[in-house]
C-alpha cells in the first residue's frame, strides 16, 4: 500500500512540474509523440513484411522462419505504446460521449477532466507495475521459449513508456481545458478535446 502512497505523491510532483513547465513540457511531448509514433509505423511496416517474408518462405521455399510467431507477438506492444500517446493527443480514440453530449457545456468540461484525472491515476498506476514487470524481464533477461530465444523486455519497456506519456499528454489537456489561453493543447489536432467542443 505505501507504494501507491508514494506513486501518488510522484504523480503530483510530476503534474506540480508539468504546469510550470507546461509550454516547454507541451512542445517536448509533441516532438516525442510524433518521434513514438513514426517508430511504431516502421515496426508495423517491419511486421507486415516479416509476416509476407515468413509466408513465402514456409510455403514456397518450405522453409519457415524460426520464431516468427512470437517475434510478431512481441513487437505488437510496441506497435500499440508507442503511439498511445499520439492517439490521445489527437482524440483518436474510441469514446462513448452520449452522457457528455447531453449536458450543458460548463459540466462537460467539468465531466472531461474527472474523466481525464481519473485517467491519470489508473495509467499511472499501471505504468508503475509494468515498469516494474519490464525491468525484472531485463535483470533476469528473460527470453521467448523456442529458438531464436527473443528478449521480451523490450515488449515490456514499451508499456510503461506509453502509459507514461499518455499520462503526461492527459495533464495538459486537463490544464488546457482549465484555462487555454495560459496552457495551450500543444496537440497536432490543436484544441480541446472532442467532448468539449
Amino acid at each position: 500500500m505505501h507504494e501507491l502512497a508514494i506513486l501518488a505523491a510522484v504523480v503530483v510532483v510530476m503534474m506540480a512540474v508539468t504546469t510550470a513547465a507546461a509550454a516547454l513540457v507541451g512542445r517536448v511531448l509533441r516532438l516525442v509523440e510524433y518521434a513514438l509514433l513514426c517508430g511504431s509505423v516502421v515496426v508495423t511496416l517491419f511486421v507486415l513484411f516479416f509476416v509476407c517474408a515468413e509466408v513465402l518462405m514456409r510455403y514456397a521455399f518450405n522453409a519457415p522462419i524460426p520464431g516468427h510467431l512470437e517475434g510478431s507477438e512481441l513487437l505488437m506492444p510496441i506497435i500499440v505504446f508507442l503511439a498511445l500517446s499520439y492517439t490521445q493527443a489527437t482524440h483518436g480514440h474510441v469514446g462513448m460521449d452520449l452522457a457528455l453530449d447531453a449536458l450543458p457545456p460548463a459540466a462537460r468540461r467539468y465531466a472531461t477532466m474527472g474523466t481525464l484525472l481519473l485517467s491519470i491515476l489508473i495509467c499511472s498506476v499501471l505504468a508503475y507495475f509494468s515498469g516494474k514487470n519490464a525491468y525484472q524481464l531485463w535483470a533476469y533477461d528473460d527470453v521467448t521459449m523456442t529458438p531464436p530465444y527473443f528478449p521480451t523486455w523490450p515488449a515490456a519497456a514499451a508499456i510503461p513508456l506509453g502509459y507514461g506519456l499518455i499520462s503526461i499528454r492527459m495533464w495538459v489537456q486537463v490544464l488546457n481545458l482549465l484555462d487555454p489561453e495560459r496552457f495551450p493543447a500543444h496537440a497536432p489536432g490543436l484544441g480541446a478535446p472532442h467532448a468539449v467542443e
